[in-house]
Parts: structure tokens; sequence; C-alpha cells
């Protein structure tokens, strides 16, 4: 936030949730990644065969990354969420841009009536005129 401002408790509670969601997703993502990578590592050494440690690794491979594929949704969802609560929270941009926009309209309001009291005024000239020369014809 550029600004700090007070927020109610709720909101703060809220902001709190999230920020705890996100540090609890990366951390999800960095220690599968990290648990895959050492599995990867080829033991030479075990007491159950190589066919049988490559069908659990593989196993265990899916697993984490099926973690990874929910933490990077669970983040999306997070963008999401935080995206709704800046809209429905955040009053002040929500004001300068009404602000914004009234002013413009204000502006092309003021050019308006400029224009119509121009064309008015134009408009009484030639009325004058052309009342003065029917007045002063002999069709009258």
């Amino acid at each position: 936030m550029a600004q700090q401002r007070a927020l109610p408790q709720s909101k703060e509670t809220l902001l709190q949730s999230y920020n705890k969601r996100l540090k609890d997703d990366i951390k999800s993502i960095m220690d599968n990644f990290t648990e895959i990578i050492k599995t990867a590592k080829i033991e030479d050494e075990t007491q159950v065969s190589r066919a049988t440690q490559g069908e659990q690794d593989n196993y265990e491979m899916h697993v984490r990354a099926a973690n990874i594929v929910r933490a990077g949704e669970s983040l999306m969802k997070l963008v999401s969420d935080l995206k709704q609560f800046l809209i429905l929270n955040d009053f002040p941009s929500v004001n300068e841009a009404i602000d914004q926009r009234n002013q413009q309209l204000r502006a092309l309001q003021e050019e308006c009536d400029r224009k119509l009291i121009a064309l008015r005024d134009e408009i009484s000239i030639d009325l004058y005129e052309l009342e003065e020369e029917y007045y002063s014809s002999r069709y009258r």
C-alpha cells in the first residue's frame, strides 16, 4: 500500500490471512520442488530393489507435482481475492476517479454552454436583422 491508513480490525485480519496464505503456498511450492529434486538423485545402496524404488520415487514426484499445482492454483485464487478486496475497499482511488470524471463532465458542460450562448447570440442578431428587413419591406 502506498499510503498507510488505519484499517478496521476485520480488514486487518483479512490482510493478515492473505499474507499467511501467500507464505504457506510459497513454502509448499518450495518444499515440494526441493523434495522432487532430492528424489531425482539416484542412491547406490538401498534395501529395496531399483524397480520398486523407481516406482516409489515416480509416485512421490507425481504427488509432489500435484501439490505444487494445488499451491499455484491457491495463489491464483489469492490474487483474485486480493483484486476483489482492492476493488471493494479502495474508496480513495474510487472517489478520485469519480471526481476526475466529474471535472471532465463539468468542463464539457461549460464548453457546450459557451457554444450554445454564442449560437443564441448569433441567432438573435440574425433574427433581429430579418425582422427589421421584414417590417421595412412592402410585403408586410
